[in-house]
């Protein structure tokens, strides 16, 4: 077979392209046959740390970091990646029909050192908080029962109809009996009221039964009994229109 062939090379992507002419042959008288060479496009140095695009020419090119292809890194004509130091990267070519092209090494500097990592935010310790001390801290004191007017004890109640306490009333007797204590020159007058149901007479009783009944509460608490006095209104006295079971009450007030 006689003929010719010619050469153009395009540097822009490393590729030599071969133009055959020759004697026909059945219905084919010419050829075209390119070679495409590896060789790196981009800055052959890098910053240290940096994220950097190697870019190279090439046609199905294919990354390696060891020259036996063992560890394959990416594939195409730019390769994205941040180095610290001077490394060879090795590249082939995957077009050809038979087998890979010759691997060809590729080295990239590093210039500078990569910038030290930024700090991690580390709040500072805690103090341990104070032990607490084998006490309970006291509750702040209640307002006082005894004063020169009339306080009622909503709490003090009895059972319906008699005289007899009912456990509510105990925290407001045994403050009112601590302040007694407190205050030893107090005196006290305990005053009884009942609602207007039912009869009078019977009213008057109950009221002064139940004076009495805060009274032996106080004196069994501690409290002289002579520094105590009771008297009963019945349902004289009603502080909100009857029938109502707020009427039916104990107030204290300080005698002098």
């Amino acid at each position: 077979m006689r003929g010719a062939i010619s050469f153009s090379y395009d540097a822009t992507e490393e590729k030599l392209t071969g133009h055959a002419t020759y004697r026909p042959m059945l219905d084919c008288d010419t050829g075209e046959f390119t070679f495409y060479r590896i060789k790196l496009k981009s800055a052959a140095t890098v910053p240290a740390g940096a994220l950097s695009s190697l870019r190279v020419s090439g046609r199905s090119v294919r990354w390696f970091a060891d020259a036996e292809l063992k560890h394959p890194l990416a594939t195409g004509n730019t390769y994205r990646t941040r180095l610290s130091k001077t490394t060879t990267f090795y590249l082939t070519q995957g077009f050809y029909p038979t087998a890979e092209s010759p691997v060809v090494p590729i080295t990239i500097r590093v210039a500078g050192k990569a910038a030290a990592p930024h700090p991690t935010f580390k709040p500072a310790p805690v103090p341990p908080a104070p032990a607490r001390p084998d006490t309970v801290r006291p509750r702040p004191a209640a307002p006082a029962l005894v004063a020169p007017a009339p306080v009622v004890l909503p709490t003090v109640l009895f059972k319906l109809a008699t005289a007899e306490l009912l456990p509510e009333a105990a925290p407001a007797l045994d403050q009112l009996a601590a302040e007694l204590k407190a205050r030893p020159t107090l005196r006290l007058r305990i005053a009884g009221h009942t609602d207007r149901v039912g009869e009078p007479q019977k009213n008057q009783l109950l009221s002064e039964q139940r004076a009495a009944a805060v009274k032996d509460y106080l004196v069994k608490a501690g409290v002289a009994a002579e520094r105590i006095s009771t008297v009963g209104y019945g349902d004289a006295r009603p502080l909100y229109p009857s029938p109502d079971a707020r009427n039916r009450r104990v107030e204290v007030e300080e005698v002098k």
